[in-house]
């Protein structure tokens, strides 16, 4: 269909945040210039698009989580590729969730989907790597990369990707099925952030516990997550952050490093009233860089930011928000120390917001995820 553009002056109110977990989402600061954002539409007549990825040449893959469908976007209009949808498991939270598209992607026409799979009465979480055909009608499935993330109920799939710009390596982001079990469990793959090459799904040479007889944990990269919603590699130093959902409070973005612990152990029984970093465990647990305190607001997918259009926001990280249905702009500082956070007026048109990623120009792409006429938006600055 065609783009339908919205053009409005957006004053950026800043929320001048101690550097501590916990702190108040804004704070009005009058100070900042005014920075002028467009959005328009590139597509709608979506349900619950959970990712968007440029494949080059102007076009979009996106997938759909409770529909199981992956789609192709070019010049506003969409159609369906073709791959084994049946084997798609959907269920709660998970579906058809995650993408990542190789930067030589002209070249390989490879991209990787993190969901939930079925065969034979089963069913997991797992990530594929798939071969997009010339005429971007059907996928062909290369290799499983990594398989057998837990599953319940489909609750807490987690399943963000990331691909490490500075090495071979794909980042899944997982979730932990709201067992409380896995987050402390290095033989489980939930609750954490795994490591593996990307071509093969095999131990990065760095990783942790890649030393480790036990196959599974050496992939392990950090642990001790809830539900890893969000993924984002900083431009200027390759500093990995990860965006999760918190419980009835404490949203969070974590700076992620070999090894981290960040503190979720609901457990005995799934106890969510415990704090989402619990310093009280044996061992030394990671604070977050940024939480939402109470209440919640459900971050989601993350990118950050770039180009001189963005003046002081050249290099912020923009976070979703389901519940809170907005886009934040978190600000820090070279340490990943906070420094201040806003939530764009005019991003607060568009209900839940799922999914942010970063074009080569400096746009943003970001879906919206109310479960019926859901759209893939651009947000320019300029």
């Amino acid at each position: 269909m065609p783009s339908r553009r919205v053009v409005l002056v957006l004053s950026f109110l800043l929320g001048l945040s101690p550097l501590a977990a916990g702190a108040p989402i804004a704070a009005q600061d009058s100070s900042v210039a005014a920075v002028e954002l467009r959005v328009r539409t590139v597509v709608a007549g979506l349900e619950n698009p959970w990712d968007v990825q440029p494949i080059g040449g102007g076009g979009l893959l996106v997938t759909e989580r409770d529909r199981a469908r992956l789609s192709v976007v070019r010049d506003g209009t969409r159609h369906t590729v073709r791959f084994p949808r049946a084997h798609v498991w959907v269920s709660g939270e998970t579906g058809l969730m995650s993408l990542a598209v190789d930067p030589e992607f002209a070249e390989t026409r490879r991209f990787w989907t993190c969901r939930g799979w079925q065969s034979k009465g089963r069913h997991d979480i797992r990530v594929s790597k798939w071969k997009l055909t010339p005429s971007e009608r059907r996928a062909r499935l290369v290799r499983h990369i990594v398989t057998g993330l837990p599953t319940t109920s489909g609750r807490h799939g987690g399943c963000r990707l990331l691909l490490d710009a500075r090495t071979p390596a794909l980042l899944v982001g997982t979730g932990d099925a709201a067992d409380p079990a896995n987050p402390r469990n290095l033989t489980s793959l939930g609750g954490k952030v795994l490591r593996v090459h990307r071509r093969t799904g095999t131990v990065m040479p760095a990783n942790p516990f890649g030393n480790t007889t036990d196959p599974r944990q050496r992939l392990i990269y950090t642990y001790g997550h809830r539900n890893v919603q969000g993924l984002a590699q900083r431009p200027s130093d390759g500093a990995i952050v990860s965006v999760e959902h918190g419980t009835y409070r404490d949203d969070e973005v974590n700076a992620l490093s070999p090894g981290a612990d960040f503190g979720w152990n609901p457990g005995p029984g799934y106890d969510e009233s415990v704090p989402m970093t619990d310093q009280s465990l044996p061992g030394q647990q990671t604070h977050a860089i940024w939480s939402s305190g109470d209440p919640t607001i459900a971050t989601s997918g993350a990118a950050w930011t770039s180009g001189s259009r963005w003046g002081a926001y050249g290099e912020a990280l923009a976070v979703a928000a389901l519940a809170g249905e907005r886009l934040l702009l978190m600000r820090f500082d070279e340490s990943l120390g906070l420094v201040d956070v806003t939530a764009p007026a005019v991003m607060r048109r568009y209900g839940r917001l799922r999914s942010v990623t970063s074009l080569p120009n400096g746009d943003l792409l970001v879906t919206t995820s109310n479960g019926s006429n859901d759209r893939v938006l651009r947000v320019s600055p300029r």
